[in-house]
């Protein structure tokens, strides 16, 4: 199966000729293009995310029980409809009141969340557990803090697991240990293909297409699955991205 996380930058008028309108079907085509079964967006406001749906037809926008909110940039799951069946999914913003909506906590300068889903495959007795989320930006305590909770809450699975999302964080920060350790059982799938770090291996690129501070985006993976190859998307439209972060897919099988 293919995932990608896919920070699509939320609607901000100011981007010019970055903005949204000029850039929705650009995310679109990003994602038809290379077809993930399982694709998380960050950043997106609902409006944002009606917009791919409506240029998806085959995926599925997972938003179990979400109050809409249009102030609100949400962490979302698009699930190919074939061919998964979703058996249960929730929501919980991380904070330390993880049910009271747009609420944070510590040093975030943002509410912050995770969406999840139990996907079954058709012709499969097999389920998976798919979530996304995005850490906050501005706070160390923060982030630490949001990966805990994430983390917390991985290890009480006992199915086969994927988290993605934009960490704002390197591969060398707390933030990740939390998340790749023994007890949350996650593996991050660029590592495990020992694919190099560094500079060029960094997914921010504010619409430039060069590589901008480090590898913040993520798809990590629980021990089940085979990680068979991982790279990150760097097409480009005649110059033109769909994001200020390029997206990135992992190829993973589940035996």
């Amino acid at each position: 199966m293919r995932v990608m996380t896919f920070n699509i930058r939320f609607e901000n008028t100011s981007d010019g000729a970055n903005a949204w309108l000029h850039r929705k079907d650009l995310v679109a085509e990003i994602i038809m293009r290379y077809r993930p079964e399982v694709v998380g967006t960050q950043e997106g406001k609902w409006n944002q995310l009606v917009d791919l749906q409506d240029r998806l037809p085959s995926y599925l926008l997972h938003a179990p029980g979400r109050l809409i909110d249009d102030t609100c940039q949400y962490p979302t799951l698009f699930l190919l409809k074939e061919p998964f069946k979703v058996l249960e999914g929730d929501e919980l913003w991380l904070s330390e009141t993880p049910r009271v909506h747009r609420s944070k906590s510590w040093d975030s300068g943002f509410p912050r969340m995770m969406s999840y889903a139990r996907l079954k495959r058709a012709g499969s007795d097999r389920t998976i557990w798919a979530c996304v989320t995005h850490l906050d930006h501005l706070g160390p305590e923060a982030r630490i803090r949001q990966a805990s909770i994430v983390s917390e809450w991985a290890s009480s699975l006992d199915e086969p697991f994927i988290l993605m999302g934009d960490f704002n964080d390197g591969p060398d920060s707390e933030t990740h240990a939390i998340l790749t350790s023994q007890k949350t059982r996650l593996r991050d799938t660029w590592q495990v293909l020992g694919l190099f770090e560094g500079p060029q291996s960094a997914t921010s690129h504010g619409f430039t297409g060069i590589p901008k501070k480090e590898r913040i985006d993520w798809v990590l993976a629980s021990p089940e699955f085979l990680i068979r190859e991982a790279s990150i998307i760097r097409d480009d439209f005649e110059g033109r991205y769909p994001s200020d972060h390029f997206p990135y897919k992992a190829d993973l099988d589940l035996p």
